[in-house]
């Protein structure tokens, strides 16, 4: 695919994952256009942030006007499809979502992703956009399944007849649903999309500490001590690098049409306690104790992906391993501080 001569619109695009996403399409040659709903919430230092981030993105390319256009795609689905028609291309990032706390508590506002999904969906149809990318999830599998010893596969969504229980809480069962409405508008319509399950995405552009490693990289920088972690420190995960996340989700992309969902995700886990010492380590903070806080949330005790799909249909596996990973997202974290910006929740 020829980015260079491709209109794109970027869902969700002043986010974590999605300010990189713009960030790469540009870097490539794409028109990008950011689509979110900031404007709506009252202004603050998030929204000033989140737009100085894209200021910077842009400006690097020449772009001295962010293409910003602010809307809720859950109540003006006309109003993006008229934009859409002049695209070519969506990738659709917007989502309600926040950390382990608030997929936990926050279900009912998580439904509200049913009918974002639908109105970007059926938009993007409607005004032909040549394909769209869907950011799905690993909580579309079930928690029985997230096993020390197993990686978990494409194939297992709805395997293990628990009913409400076969996804991670509602969010789960709502981004499983979002690949089922592009499954079935590719196969009743031929429209064209892909989908990727993103797992324990982490890096730079997380203006939020409700994610474990920006939490405990601010807790660090804070010079915490005792330095706290949530749970017993003995769950893990396959951690992901962000620009990992974005380079795969641009190749499932260019190679896939028919909303194959692909695993994009480490393969190998990290237990949080010894993800914590690696972050004291880039950040050269040497508490005189650690604390585990059992009375706070810690999701899934283990939970890693199978990406062989990923690695024969897209040629792609991960690059940036953790250590690494942590000292790019330390050092992001310590220029916000330089410039007096702060982390959400902070």
């Amino acid at each position: 695919m020829n980015w260079s001569k491709k209109k794109v619109i970027v869902t969700g695009g002043a986010g974590f994952i999605g300010s990189k996403t713009a960030e790469m399409l540009l870097e490539r040659g794409a028109e990008v256009t950011i689509v979110d709903k900031l404007q709506l919430a009252s202004k603050s230092w998030l929204w000033e942030a989140k737009l100085r981030r894209l200021n910077n993105i842009f400006g690097k390319h020449g772009i001295k006007e962010i293409p910003l256009q602010m809307l809720d795609l859950l109540t003006e689905r006309d109003r993006f499809k008229l934009l859409a028609e002049k695209h070519d291309i969506v990738f659709h990032l917007s989502a309600v979502f926040g950390g382990r706390e608030f997929v936990d508590i926050h279900q009912a506002e998580t439904a509200k992703i049913l009918g974002i999904d639908h109105n970007a969906i059926s938009a993007s149809y409607e005004a032909g956009i040549d394909r769209l990318h869907y950011s799905s999830s690993a909580c579309v599998y079930a928690p029985s399944l997230n096993k020390h010893d197993y990686l978990l596969k494409e194939d297992d969504i709805l395997s293990t007849g628990e009913g409400w229980q076969s996804s991670d809480n509602l969010y789960g069962f709502a981004k499983l649903m979002g690949e089922m409405q592009l499954a079935a508008y590719h196969r009743e319509h031929g429209f064209k999309s892909s989908a990727c399950r993103y797992l324990t995405v982490y890096g730079e552009g997380e203006f939020s500490d409700s994610h474990a490693i920006a939490a405990l990289t601010e807790r660090a920088l804070d010079k915490e001590n005792p330095y706290v972690v949530w749970g017993s420190g003995n769950q893990e995960r396959g951690f992901t690098y962000v620009d990992d996340i974005v380079n795969g989700s641009i190749i499932a992309t260019e190679k896939v049409i028919d909303a194959n969902p692909i695993n994009l995700g480490w393969d190998e886990r990290y237990k949080i306690r010894d993800v914590a010492n690696m972050i004291l380590k880039v950040t050269d903070h040497k508490p005189e104790k650690i604390t585990f806080d059992t009375s706070k949330p810690e999701g899934p005790f283990s939970r890693a992906l199978d990406i062989t799909k990923a690695k024969h249909l897209l040629g792609w596996e991960p690059k940036v391993h953790l250590e690494e990973g942590l000292r790019r997202t330390a050092e992001w974290h310590r220029s916000l501080r330089a410039e007096r910006i702060p982390i959400k929740g902070k």
